[in-house]
């Protein structure tokens, strides 16, 4: 029994190298792996538009503010909701604040709010007469943009031309570093949307009432075109 404990020992020993071996064991740095990156883009017109009216009130008191803002959002929503329709032109409330007004020395003076209403949609024609017919809000932002589905249409596209400009860019390099080929490693794919400044932007800077007394006339609003981007990035391994 006693050539049992010096065994044991042995085994105890070859365990712990072996253990401690593994711990030393260096991962190998990877070798010939190329990072790259590449890109592909669709230019589509915009089909989307983003319509806010808002008002403002001021008051002494801000119970009083609050409710002349939501006389006013009340009629213009129910106005609105007549021609709403799913897709050609959604309704919405969008901001909606109420903040202390100061005079030089800090002191409270009275309040003043202001509150919005969004018209989003495809039928820029029904959106802008609805617009035109609200009198008692007037425009403060329009922008165009790509619906869901627009934007999935040619998503598509883009991430084919990305992954095709990233294999070519991928067999190039591997011909230019002297490999006769290559296999992928790992890679990532992201999309964005980059859109140009609306046409709108130069009446944006005027009046309100001048941009209503536009819609009012009957003049056309039209979109720009935006870019759907795919972005393909990722390594492959030279061989």
């Amino acid at each position: 029994m006693k050539f049992l404990a010096p065994l044991a020992a042995a085994c105890a020993i070859a365990a712990v190298s072996g253990t401690a071996f593994a711990q030393n064991a260096v991962t190998p740095v990877p070798q010939n792996v190329l990072q790259l990156s590449a890109s592909g883009s669709v230019d589509v017109q915009q089909d989307l538009m983003v319509l806010n009216l808002a008002t403002t009130k001021e008051g002494a008191d801000a119970a009083t503010v609050q409710t002349q803002l939501r006389q006013v959002v009340d009629a213009a929503l129910a106005e609105a909701k007549r021609d709403a329709q799913p897709d050609k032109m959604e309704v919405r409330t969008g901001q909606f604040g109420i903040g202390p007004r100061y005079n030089k020395d800090g002191k409270v003076t009275g309040w003043q709010g202001r509150a919005e209403l969004v018209l989003e949609g495809r039928d820029f024609a029904r959106i802008t007469t609805v617009a035109g017919r609200i009198q008692s809000m007037t425009i403060s932002q329009l922008g165009f943009g790509l619906s869901k589905e627009a934007r999935t249409r040619v998503q598509g596209e883009a991430q084919s031309r990305a992954i095709e400009e990233f294999k070519n860019r991928a067999t190039s390099l591997a011909k230019d570093f002297g490999f006769s080929g290559y296999s992928l490693r790992e890679v990532s794919v992201n999309g964005d949307e980059m859109a140009p400044a609306p046409r709108m932007q130069a009446m944006a800077m005027k009046s309100s009432v001048t941009m209503m007394g536009a819609l009012d006339s009957g003049m056309p609003v039209e979109a720009g075109k935006t870019q759907v981007v795919v972005h393909v990035s990722g390594s492959v391994q030279l061989r």
